[in-house]
């Protein structure tokens, strides 16, 4: 994605099911666990660097001492920079004499977070600016254990405002500030009355005050809690909490937008929002790290037992396919494979484009996360390429005419080429106030390897997505002119992004996509205009209702075009008017048809059908469309 896009957010829990003693005898440190932490967000880094926080909880500790513990950070680096400053203050506490690590006591004692229960989250902001009380993970406070809560999650909800209006009914009195701040409170309500509930009953039994709060931590019922505080939840997510008595819990949407796994051994229960970071740090196959099911919450207790409960009914599953496309690290073995064959479907495309002419025509990737796709581009033109080659010798045998030069002149010539043509350069801080000279310099975030191309080869780059078309407008055509090609084709292994996202992405703006402009710039070319008007009519009579409504009204702006025609449309506006190259440029788009194909198991395409599958997601689209007519900026949720 060479557009600049914030997307989705990362998740790390890291659950010890033995004593710190243990894992200093074993691996020959008691922060084993804390070390774990910190590689499953190292390897998550691509989901977040806006901000980062960890949290933890000890199990046990005296009355009088602290349990919980949290450090945020928003500034440059801010996954290192936490764990630089902790593992300092570890150090200096050895150095002292203070903590004595062949003695994990002294480290659970005196270092915050020697600990058995930990929480990471890395940021992107998408909502609530970027102050660090913006950062998670939350803290809801309480000098009863099994009331603290810790909050986290990979998330983003469409309905703040009716959550708001739900916990002012039941009476509190919370703070207008981010979608986490109400889901916090939301479940914390209902951690107050099941902490309430069981103290009350076991009271009345005349326990001692330490008997009840031993028996309210057994029976503490985080599923249930999590069940009554999710009704009516309207977004995707994953969340994460602690419990200050040492319970924890993960919960998973519904319809299974956002990703969450987990991995088990007798030593440790581990999340992440991705499935290779459990591999790589517990060294564990593929079929020992399970999902998350899309509707349940996964509940360990302080005892270490884990159970998973479906806190709401089954709901078609739309897990995101952005997900595959480029939010999620390549290096997972499906990933890997689905990202090859979003690559491989362009190949008839391609050939279309460029005319068969395989070898005058240079393949090319940008950005780096298009390169696994860019492979699988090549391996299918090479395989097309090869079933010719084949066809033109048997060919040949049958008519008698195979010679040693024919067979030169079909096997040497006419094969698909690969280069290296784009590379991304360092990162260009725009620290210059004015807007123009900003602009150039960020068109010199990407470099070109000259002679890679010659004046008589077609180019043709492969991207993730085409969002914006900014980076397309403003540097990656008129660089990739700079090499003189014939023709200049740019193929995305996305289709074309035409709708909000509410779920993952942060682009709720209509007026920013690329496909969305040029559909509008048509309709006013062919005398549709009254089209769009006739749309914020339907989208405003549909927002005045007080029923939820699940008709995206939008879709009706591009019924009048065929793909291609808005995908030429999109080449009229991205290209720069003074571009000295006079070539011709196509873009190409991966159709809906071969995106399910490639990726079969997330079938969630709002952004490129209008399809949304929570109510939510239609507010959210009509309301954008509402604020493009009326010229209004800023998030539609």
């Amino acid at each position: 994605m060479s557009d600049p896009v914030r997307h989705e957010c990362g998740v790390a829990l890291v659950r010890l099911l033995k004593p710190l003693a243990w894992y200093q005898e074993k691996y020959g440190t008691p922060l084993w666990g804390f070390f774990k932490l910190f590689l499953l967000m190292e390897k998550q880094h691509n989901r977040g660097q806006d901000g980062a926080g960890v949290a933890c909880v000890k199990l046990d500790v005296p009355a009088g001492e602290p349990f919980m513990f949290r450090e945020r950070n928003i500034k440059a680096n801010p996954l290192d920079r936490i764990f630089k400053d902790l593992l300092k203050q570890y150090a200096d506490k050895v150095a002292a004499g203070t903590i004595h690590p062949e003695f994990p006591d002294t480290v659970k004692r005196h270092f915050d977070f020697g600990a058995e229960l930990y929480l990471g989250h890395l940021r992107y902001g998408t909502s609530g600016g970027y102050s660090l009380s913006a950062c998670h993970p939350y803290f809801r406070r309480s000098p009863w254990p099994t009331r603290n809560l810790m909050l986290g999650g990979n998330f983003n909800m469409t309905n703040t405002k009716e959550l708001n209006d739900s916990l002012i009914g039941m009476g509190q009195h919370p703070i207008f500030a981010t979608d986490t701040q109400a889901v916090l409170e939301k479940i914390g309500f209902f951690l107050d009355e099941e902490h309430e509930d069981l103290y009350r009953m076991l009271r009345t039994r005349g326990l001692p005050g330490a008997e009840i709060t031993r028996r309210i931590s057994e029976e503490l019922d985080i599923a249930r809690v999590v069940t009554r505080a999710s009704q009516n939840l309207d977004g995707g997510y994953t969340l994460a909490g602690l419990i200050g008595n040492g319970d924890a819990f993960v919960v998973r949407d519904p319809t299974g937008i956002r990703p969450c796994h987990y991995f088990q051994n007798d030593e440790v229960i581990a999340f992440a929002s991705e499935r290779a970071p459990l591999m790589t740090v517990f060294d564990a196959a593929a079929e020992t790290v399970h999902e998350v099911p899309p509707g349940h919450v996964v509940v360990i207790k302080k005892s270490g037992a884990l159970a998973s409960t479906a806190f709401t009914p089954p709901r078609p599953r739309a897990s995101c396919s952005f997900e595959r496309i480029y939010f999620s690290r390549g290096n997972d073995l499906d990933i890997y494979r689905e990202r090859k064959a979003l690559g491989a479907c362009l190949a008839d495309q391609v050939l279309r484009a460029v005319d068969h002419d395989y070898q005058n025509t240079v393949i090319g990737f940008i950005p780096n996360t298009a390169e696994v796709a860019y492979y699988g581009l090549l391996e299918a033109l090479r395989l097309r390429r090869r079933d010719e080659v084949k066809a033109a010798i048997l060919d040949a045998a049958r008519q008698g005419t195979l010679t040693e030069g024919v067979l030169d002149d079909l096997i040497l010539r006419n094969w698909p080429r690969a280069e290296k043509v784009v590379s991304k350069d360092i990162k260009i801080r725009t620290f210059i106030g004015q807007e123009k000279w900003r602009n150039e310099l960020a068109s010199h975030v990407y470099d070109i390897f000259y002679g890679s191309v010659k004046p008589t080869d077609n180019l043709v780059v492969i991207d993730d997505s085409i969002v914006r078309g900014t980076t397309l407008r403003r540097s990656i055509i008129r660089i990739l002119s700079r090499l003189n090609p014939k023709k200049i084709v740019i193929v995305s292994t996305a289709p074309q992004i035409r709708y909000p996202d509410c779920y993952g992405i942060d682009m709720s703006e209509l007026a920013k996509f690329i496909a969305f402009e040029a559909t509008i710039a048509l309709l006013k070319e062919r005398g549709q205009g009254d089209l769009l008007e006739e749309v914020y009519g339907l989208c405003r009579r549909d927002l005045k209702g007080e029923e939820a409504n699940t008709v995206n009204h939008v879709r009706q702006i591009y019924e009048p075009f065929a793909p291609e025609e808005i995908s030429a449309k999109i080449v009229e506006l991205v290209r720069p008017r003074d571009l000295e190259w006079k070539g011709p440029v196509q873009i190409l788009y991966q159709t809906i048809e071969n995106l399910h194909a490639a990726v079969p198991n997330h079938t969630g395409d709002w952004y490129f059908t209008g399809r949304y599958p929570t109510p939510g997601g239609y507010r959210v689209v009509n309301q954008a469309y509402v604020n493009y007519y009326e010229k209004h900026e800023g998030r539609s949720y």
